[in-house]
């Protein structure tokens, strides 16, 4: 073999390993992303029943309170015992809003995915800089 030849041999070397090392990288992280999408689904799916359950027995207690509230108090003041019962109901659900708005603001989505890829590039600018 020529000179020329046997220098490239340790480069294409590193190369190779260089690459395998990559693409085992995004292997594994391509792992990871699957197993986080499948917990955020089941985390979705689980709290979309959760709140279903609570919509709709919480809408038959309503219901229930709120005819046992306007039976016993309809002798006395009827328009009263409705609006009264009116503003509990609409200062609950903006309250029950805003919980479900820090919910939804507090939750992030990939986060595992996302903080090892930061750790990637940031790995990899070390090494190429």
């Amino acid at each position: 073999m020529s000179p020329v030849t046997d220098s490239f041999k340790p480069i294409a070397g590193t190369a190779r390993r260089l690459v395998q090392r990559l693409l085992t990288l995004g292997e594994n992280r391509l792992e990871l992303l699957a197993v986080e999408v499948q917990e955020e689904r089941d985390w979705l799916l689980h709290t979309i029943l959760l709140a279903f359950g609570v919509a709709v027995l919480g809408l038959l207690a309503g219901l229930a309170l709120t005819a046992a509230a306007v039976i016993l108090l309809w002798p006395y003041c009827p328009v009263a015992v409705l609006l009264t019962l009116t503003g509990l109901y609409a200062i609950t659900g903006i309250g029950l809003c805003w919980c479900l708005a820090a919910l939804l603001r507090d939750r992030e989505t990939l986060s595992a995915t996302r903080a090892q890829l930061r750790k990637d590039r940031l790995c990899l600018e070390t090494i190429l800089a």
